[in-house]
């Protein structure tokens, strides 16, 4: 391992930590994907299919900011525990309910419940940021390292997910998911060393965290951008199977993590100037240009390409991300504010998984990508209007108050 990322490891409990939130994280790529296999293999039927993936995504987007709040305010193990146990619980009756073949209303109510996922990212970033509080370059390191774990988690998800429930039995991919969100979300919250302090009740006023106009673009491009990917998990497991290799879909979509995976290895080592804020449009423009090739595709081993190169612009826009989120959100709201991020993405999953199914059954496989295709010049509209919020975070009163508090803490000084 490069050096940099050996020394973010240096600080204690953190190996253990960021392990732990490896496992509870792989459900990120094995649900949804697991769901539309699952789906398709027992119904056939890709409309549904993608709707009850966008069903669980729109859910996930609804409840995840709250369930964020909520550990803000009490701390992650009280709040996480009780969530992951009706997540999982609602994902077991989503599979009876599709293994019994009861009434499609059935599988959108345990779709919308599983919804209560915790964001794992989330509360793993939120402790590297409070252990490297003030060090940017660490944190840089450690921002890029969290981006490489998801990116490996997209590349086996996928294969583990789809090859299960196409080998095995149709419903275990999201059965497996679910048993590594309970594994990874109890070790997690068992790690109490690392665990970032409830933040007092009143340095949690003023709202939501989305009442920064910077979060506010983030959050709004990233709708955009979870289009983009929940449609391509939809497309190539349809065209994959127009070409009589479905299996292989779960190959070619870990193909699209690995370029990200790699780009973010990269990009983690270089000790980047200048304004992230300007990094961040580029991202989201090399993301939509990315998606043209798409259009060509005919045959797998073109797409496997395309999806490579197309992954290559991901992982650096998520670290950016991630920079600009706490440079426009007040501490005592940081992991709230990062799981606003992952609301867009799964609002944007279940607008584009749902629509690219959509598609898939009234015009085939290939016109399916025209939707990552719009998807990504939506980004970059949303991008480049949004670029002058992102240029300087505005202070709220609560984040000055609370800056105020540190540097008295730091001074031994009390703050009324």
């Amino acid at each position: 391992m490069p050096s940099p990322y050996r020394a973010v490891f240096a600080a204690p409990g953190t190996l253990v930590f960021s392990t732990a939130g490896f496992i509870g994280r792989m459900p990120l790529s094995m649900m949804g994907i697991g769901i539309v296999t699952m789906i398709s293999q027992i119904t056939g039927r890709y409309g549904l299919a993608g709707a009850l993936s966008a069903a669980l995504a729109m859910s996930a987007a609804v409840l995840g900011p709250q369930i964020s709040r909520l550990v803000d305010r009490h701390g992650q193990r009280r709040v996480l525990r009780p969530a992951t146990l009706v997540a999982v619980a609602a994902v077991a009756g989503l599979l009876i309910c599709a293994q019994q073949g009861l009434p499609d209303w059935t599988l959108f109510v345990f779709s919308a419940v599983a919804g209560c996922v915790p964001s794992v990212g989330a509360m793993t970033r939120a402790r590297w940021a409070q252990i490297y509080q003030g060090s940017a370059r660490e944190l840089h390191t450690a921002y890029s390292l969290e981006s490489i774990i998801d990116e490996i988690c997209f590349i086996f998800g996928p294969i583990v997910s789809i090859g299960l429930s196409t080998v095995w039995f149709p419903e275990a991919g999201p059965l497996l998911a679910a048993l590594f969100l309970l594994v990874g979300v109890w070790w997690l919250t068992a790690q109490r060393a690392t665990e970032p302090k409830p933040h007092p009740v009143e340095q949690h006023t003023g709202g939501s965290a989305l009442r920064s106009p910077g979060l506010q673009v983030l959050v709004a491009a990233f709708v955009a951008t979870g289009a983009i990917f929940g449609a391509v998990d939809v497309v190539t497991v349809a065209f994959a199977e127009e070409e009589g290799h479905k299996a292989a879909a779960s190959l070619v979509l870990a193909v699209y993590a690995l370029g990200s995976c790699l780009a973010g290895a990269v990009f983690g080592l270089l000790h980047l100037k200048g304004e992230p804020s300007r990094r961040w449009v580029l991202g989201v423009c090399a993301m939509a240009v990315s998606m043209i090739p798409l259009q060509l595709a005919g045959s797998l081993p073109f797409l496997a390409v395309a999806l490579f190169v197309a992954g290559l612009a991901i992982a650096p826009t998520m670290v950016t991300t991630m920079a600009l989120v706490e440079a426009h959100v007040p501490r005592s709201k940081l992991t709230e504010g990062m799981s606003w991020t992952g609301t867009g993405l799964a609002v944007g999953v279940a607008l584009g998984s749902s629509a690219a199914g959509w598609v898939v059954d009234a015009h085939g496989a290939a016109a399916g990508y025209g939707v990552p295709g719009v998807a990504g010049v939506l980004a970059a509209v949303v991008a480049f209007l949004g670029y002058r919020r992102l240029r300087r975070p505005v202070p709220t009163r609560e984040g000055q108050r609370e800056r105020d508090s540190q540097q008295a803490e730091e001074r031994g000084e009390h703050v009324a």
